[in-house]
């Protein structure tokens, strides 16, 4: 099973195998999000991006991270550095608010 993995996958070594299969966890915890955001909208019957989005879109951009930069891929090592700046500007926008004395 691991050689036709191996082979399908286009590696030559266990190690870069598991990588690719790190890789696409990570990207189905980052595209969670988008299912995350469908529902939440469809319930509420208007769009709406709910706090665990935001956790999806870090804890996914993150690995990808590392993903992109195991490949040693400067566009894609980019894209997530600057996903990942933005998904923790939200998430402290959000707490912030949370903190906040209700008038």
């Amino acid at each position: 099973m691991t050689l036709s993995l191996m082979h399908f996958f286009k590696v030559t070594t266990q190690a870069e195998l598991l990588w690719v299969i790190f890789g696409f966890l990570a990207q189905s915890m980052f595209m969670m999000r988008f299912l995350i955001q469908w529902i939440a909208s469809e319930r509420a019957r208007r769009s709406v991006v709910p706090v665990a989005f935001w956790y999806f879109s870090l804890a996914g951009g993150l690995t990808l991270l590392a993903y992109a930069i195991h490949r040693r891929d400067p566009v894609f090592i980019f894209g997530q550095a600057l996903g990942t700046v933005i998904y923790v500007r939200n998430l402290w926008l959000i707490h912030a608010a949370r903190r906040l004395p209700v008038e």
